[in-house]
């Protein structure tokens, strides 16, 4: 094997889609067949997430010949599991970003963040996606009034570049969410909540009325480059070659690139969702449509979903759920939240994997001609992917307008094989410091 041929290995059977209230209640799948016949195409995305769609659909737009691969089906991994909120923010605040990077850097991608759930809500508008959009605000919550000032000078920085949002005291928010557990926050009125894997199919479709073909259970096992070209050999047998190749596979990436899937620690998010609430005591909760979490560092995470139902999320085991068992921690939560609405039944229970990265940044690379890489959104996949796919696309095109997501090598983390003690180890030191306040 040379520097420049890369192989995953031999794949399993594709696995079918987990179940949770998403693939339950999402409309159904457009088609996308397995690949049987060799094609050519001028880009080849690996992976039909966000990144890979919003790519596939933004290039096709151009004429471009764009072929994705899915090794499932689209949405199978995060893309069709989180819990569909519409954040247009980084995990560091704007002062910050000018402070690690330079306002040179930081500012591009400020604004590229801040319009990437407008992002969103427009290409639902446009391509007349059916994802149960709403577009209320997202609220960040603390216990602590040690850490409300805090978070009113975040609002600032977000409001100081033009961004609508609110502060609110403690009065305000038990208002708008119904509990009095909390001490304070702040409203981002830029972002919303959608049904993700429904949003996911829409973007199938419009990619694929745009040109693009999309093929699922098709697993990329080699990539070979070959003079100007990439050669992609596939699990169905069939290859694909382009002058372009985009990966945009993040929490669920694999071997395929040597190094990549070491750049990020893949952790799971776990989801509880009830049975739909009484209507008096759904409209009592998150009163205008908002969704919500917690400034806690084992952030929650939680909001209503159309037909009523609450939702909570947050981080769980590094090991995939096996059990009701392993949810409680999440029901205990809403309990206590919201102890008004008495014992409550729940309805689906699921989980998925998110990338995080050692800086909590989006990674993007470019490690070899025509290849470039986009992974890392820590948790806020619905609009930084939308937007990672758009400007990739530009990028690729030839777009005028310069790339705002900086461009890093390919670095992975030291002792990446201990991934599964890492994240339990800051689990339980986030939990403790939590606990204390700090």
């Amino acid at each position: 094997m040379t520097a420049r041929q890369f192989t995953a290995g031999r794949p399993g059977a594709p696995a079918p889609l987990p179940p949770s209230l998403w693939a339950a209640t999402a409309p159904p799948a457009p088609p996308t067949p397995a690949l049987r016949e060799s094609r050519l195409a001028d880009v080849l995305v690996i992976g039909a997430g966000f990144t890979g769609l919003s790519t596939a659909l933004h290039l096709a737009q151009t004429g471009a010949r764009v072929c994705v691969l899915e090794a499932c089906e689209p949405g199978w991994g995060a893309s069709g599991r989180n819990g569909g909120q519409v954040n247009p923010t980084l995990k560091h605040d704007p002062d910050a970003l000018v402070r690690m990077l330079g306002a040179r850097v930081a500012e591009p991608l400020i604004e590229a963040v801040s319009r990437s759930a407008d992002l969103v809500f427009d290409l639902i508008a446009r391509h007349r996606i059916d994802c149960q959009p709403v577009r209320s605000g997202w609220l960040q919550l603390s216990y602590s009034h040690k850490e409300v000032a805090g978070m009113h000078a975040r609002a600032a920085q977000w409001a100081h570049r033009g961004a609508p949002v609110e502060v609110l005291d403690r009065d305000a928010v038990a208002r708008r969410v119904g509990t009095q557990a909390f001490a304070g926050g702040w409203l981002d009125a830029r972002a919303g909540a959608i049904q993700p894997l429904a949003y996911t199919r829409g973007l199938v479709k419009a990619a694929q009325d745009a040109g693009a073909a999309v093929h699922g259970a098709t697993a990329v096992t080699a990539l070979e480059r070959q003079g100007t070209q990439w050669v992609a050999t596939t699990s169905t047998g069939a290859t694909v070659t382009a002058g372009q190749v985009v990966f945009a596979t993040n929490g669920y990436t694999g071997r395929l690139w040597p190094g990549l899937a070491q750049t990020v620690l893949s952790a799971n998010s776990f989801i509880v969702a009830t049975r739909p609430l009484r209507p008096a005591d759904a409209q009592a909760i998150l009163t205008r449509g908002e969704t919500a979490s917690t400034s806690q560092r084992l952030l929650l995470y939680f909001r209503k979903d159309a037909q009523g139902r609450l939702l909570m999320g947050g981080r769980g085991f590094f090991a995939d759920p096996r059990g009701p068992q392993d949810f409680a921690h999440l029901e205990r939560s809403l309990a206590l939240l919201f102890p008004q609405l008495g014992p409550l039944e729940y309805e689906y229970r699921w989980a998925g994997r998110i990338a995080i990265t050692r800086d909590f940044m989006p990674h993007v690379h470019e490690p070899a001609p025509g290849v470039i890489m986009a992974l890392g959104c820590n948790g806020r996949g619905i609009a930084l992917c939308s937007s990672l796919g758009k400007h990739i696309a530009d990028r690729i095109a030839g777009g005028k307008g310069e790339f705002p997501y900086p461009v890093s090598p390919v670095a992975p983390i030291p002792l990446h094989g201990l991934q599964r003690f890492y994240i339990a180890a800051g689990v339980a030191w986030y939990s403790l410091l939590d606990k204390l306040g700090s």
